[in-house]
């Protein structure tokens, strides 16, 4: 049937199914809104008549509230309620509602913060989410990302109980430090209240595990650079290894230089691979290596590291028949050694030396017996002297095939220390 366009139409009922749709959207944008509140609530009811401190029970009221509240749905809600005391409103004040704070929350730490009371909450969590494993995902990518961007508006005690939770929640694998990225936030950063947290976060880790597990969390949460925990004013090594010592937190500081080392190095060993390959002019590369040094502060032994794996990479020891291998090393290392000796320029340093070399023989075997003959082309050209290569012979060696290489050595050894000792009856 088709509908008589002349015909007048009922206005009144077009406009009242209207005002009902509308009526209906505003009941229900009502009744989302206030849906974590409900869900805050009826959470709550399970922790009637638990008494505090009762951790077992709180935990078996969590469990239990998981089978009948909707958990994923609420998760922000249900972390907020744990690990704050209470739900936030947006900006990460508390929805003033007459509503007291839940009885279980981490806020509920007694002063002063105790680390073994907070573990004992920590292994509610550790319960709850190995029961519902879903929840791990939304307390790691949205709640503690979220709560960390709040710290700045809560006390010092809050902010402690809260960082080391959040330690002890990465230390046991129910968290990443993916998290600590919030913190990098401008308006956490200039005040010390990022570096302060992850100085908290990072002690709890250390006791808790080591230095080793919190370099690999640290790496594993995609932080590229602690240093921006700090204030833009003070983001250089001195004041990152000043701060960590001031915290007990040596080791930290040790770590982070020793990886920013690290990439140096690999620059420098990246361009001289490359300039040894263009043939480049010995005085270009030992001003490049300079330049490099001056700017890095590298230390020594480990620069003569970086000289020497740079350059003996960037021979084609491949287009070499294995008959010709020997004279192919003694070869390249007669020219790289104008490069080497300045930079030769203690025992220490020279010891260093010899022992890069041992251990590139020892891990490529094509040249392992061109050991001997490679030290002697370093000694001829002062890169190292009699002294340093006697005092590897009994003492400095490096375990890496050492009893081989004492052993092949022997020879040139007793040579130095029978030269030696003519030199001083001469004397």
């Amino acid at each position: 049937m088709i509908r008589d366009l002349s015909a007048p139409v009922n206005v009144w009922t077009s406009q009242h199914c209207r005002e009902r749709k509308t009526v209906a959207l505003g009941a229900v944008k009502a009744q989302a809104k206030h849906e974590p509140t409900i869900f805050r609530d009826q959470l709550y009811k399970y922790f009637e008549a638990v008494p505090p401190g009762d951790f077992d029970s709180f935990t078996n009221k969590l469990v239990a509230a998981g089978s009948t509240l909707e958990f994923l749905k609420y998760s922000d809600a249900l972390f907020e309620i744990l690990l704050v005391g209470g739900l936030l409103q947006p900006g990460g004040s508390f929805v003033d509602d007459g509503t007291p704070p839940s009885a279980f929350s981490i806020a509920n730490v007694q002063d002063p913060t105790s680390v073994d009371e907070i573990k004992k909450y920590v292994d509610v969590f550790n319960k709850l989410i190995r029961r519902y494993k879903y929840l791990q995902k939304p307390l790691e990518e949205s709640s503690l990302p979220t709560l960390l961007q709040y710290v700045h508006k809560w006390s010092p005690d809050q902010r402690e109980k809260f960082a080391i939770t959040i330690g002890l929640l990465i230390s046991q694998g129910l968290a990443s430090a993916s998290c600590l990225q919030s913190l990098t936030k401008d308006h956490l950063v200039k005040d010390d209240v990022s570096l302060n947290a992850v100085t908290i976060i990072f002690r709890t880790i250390i006791n808790d595990q080591s230095m080793e597990s919190l370099a690999s969390h640290v790496k594993r949460g995609g932080i590229k650079d602690i240093m921006l925990f700090f204030p833009p004013q003070r983001r250089d090594v001195k004041h990152l290894e000043a701060h960590f010592k001031g915290a007990g937190l040596n080791q930290v500081g040790e770590w982070y230089i020793k990886k920013q080392y690290a990439v140096v190095k690999d620059e420098i060993i990246k361009q001289l691979k490359e300039m040894g390959e263009q043939e480049a002019d010995k005085d270009d590369i030992i001003s490049y290596i300079k330049s490099a040094q001056s700017e890095n502060n590298l230390p020594e032994t480990e620069l003569i590291h970086c000289i020497w794996t740079g350059l003996v990479t960037s021979v084609d020891w491949a287009s070499a028949r294995p008959d010709q291998i020997d004279a192919l090393a003694l070869r390249e290392v007669t020219k790289f050694a104008p490069i080497i000796e300045p930079f030769c320029t203690s025992p220490k340093t020279e010891v260093a030396l010899i022992n890069v070399v041992q251990v590139y023989c020892y891990e490529d075997t094509r040249i392992i017996k061109s050991f001997p003959q490679l030290l002697k082309v370093l000694y001829n050209k002062d890169c190292v002297s009699d002294k340093a290569l006697i005092y590897w012979y009994q003492k400095g060696a490096k375990p890496q095939g050492k009893q081989h290489f004492l052993k092949a050595t022997e020879p040139l050894v007793k040579f130095l220390q029978e030269q030696d000792e003519s030199e001083e009856e001469e004397e």
